[in-house]
């Protein structure tokens, strides 16, 4: 196992159950302190005993890269996938995960993402994926350090340079768009229109008065550049958490189902969203549904097997789920 390999498998299998990001950053960053070394560098320094010698690796990465240039399996590594290999499995969600192609919503280190851009695309294409949507933050958003209009259009150049490497792998131009309290939507329109896929969602006043907050979903999920509901009810289960928001849940898939804009299975394991009855509810509007992972690391990019199974509980029609369309499809449907 070549050094970098192992240094980036540690760092995602810390991702994917949600390790502290200091304890992530420190095997990403020596994996790319390793990545920049000259062929044979690596091996040279364990010899002369000067790996840590090196900005961006310590201890414990050293002790990694030792072991994996001696031929060896490190043990920090074989630790996590034992682990990981004793985890509760996820029941059901096999066959839908097995026709997934894409990801529409994902963040990277351009707002609260922990990973740059490259890194969360590679690791997508890593995954079997055909292509995933970046989706950082609009402006309002600024906890999250929300992309301003300027710096969406710098990300907008990143992604067309990016892209024209990683063929056949596609990285989708998109955004996470706050739908502000009148239902519009936090971005210029203008750029709205030069992404792939808006997916629209609501991080702010989320106990308003559910006459209001559906009117809210309403209109934003009517406006003609919104592409995917993100976690509908805002709700969160783990640390201090949070209750769904009230709306008329009828109405609002109602509305998606009329102006074909997906509803999503947000597969983060803090939100789970939406719960099981208003997903049945969903299906029965007919609606489309988009299973998204919600990742802010490469490693939470391999959460989507838990929403392929709620939703193979919930009856959601596999054809009826854009993510297991072909990115051409997607983009016909979007655009």
């Amino acid at each position: 196992m070549e050094p970098v390999t192992a240094l980036r498998r540690i760092a995602f299998l810390l991702e994917r159950s949600q390790a502290t990001t200091y304890r992530v950053k420190a095997f990403r960053t020596a994996a790319a302190a390793v990545d920049a070394m000259a062929a044979g560098e690596a091996a040279r320094r364990v010899e002369a005993k000067s790996l840590e010698r090196v900005p961006g690796i310590g201890p414990r990465t050293a002790e990694v890269i030792r072991e994996a240039v001696a031929g060896r399996v490190p043990g920090y590594l074989d630790r996590l996938e034992k682990e990981a290999a004793a985890a509760p499995a996820v029941e059901g969600g096999r066959d839908l995960l097995a026709r997934i192609r894409g990801d529409c919503h994902v963040h990277s280190d351009w707002s609260d993402g922990g990973s740059p851009i490259e890194e969360m695309g590679r690791t997508a294409a890593e995954l079997g994926h055909a292509w995933a949507v970046l989706t950082d933050h609009s402006p309002r958003l600024t906890v999250a350090r929300g992309l301003s209009p300027e710096r969406l259009r710098e990300q907008l150049a990143v992604v067309d340079r990016l892209n024209e490497s990683w063929a056949p792998f596609r990285l989708l131009k998109g955004i996470e768009c706050d739908i502000l309290s009148d239902g519009s939507l936090d971005q210029e329109p203008a750029l709205l229109d030069r992404l792939d896929v808006v997916v629209v969602s609501v991080h702010s006043e989320l106990r308003m008065d559910p006459a209001a907050m559906t009117r809210r979903l309403e209109a934003a999920v009517r406006h003609p550049r919104a592409d995917v509901l993100g976690h509908c009810t805002g709700r969160l289960l783990s640390g201090r958490g949070r209750p769904e928001s009230r709306f008329d849940a009828d109405r609002v898939f109602a509305a998606c189902a009329e102006a074909g804009t997906a509803v999503e299975i947000n597969c983060r394991p803090e939100r789970l969203d939406p719960p099981r009855a208003l997903l049945r509810r969903a299906v029965e509007a007919g609606v489309l549904f988009a299973v998204d992972t919600d990742a802010h690391a490469p490693g939470q990019l391999d959460w989507q097997r838990a929403g392929c199974a709620r939703a193979e509980e919930c009856g959601v029609p596999a054809d009826r789920v854009v993510t297991t369309w072909t990115a051409d499809r997607l983009l016909e449907w979007a655009g």
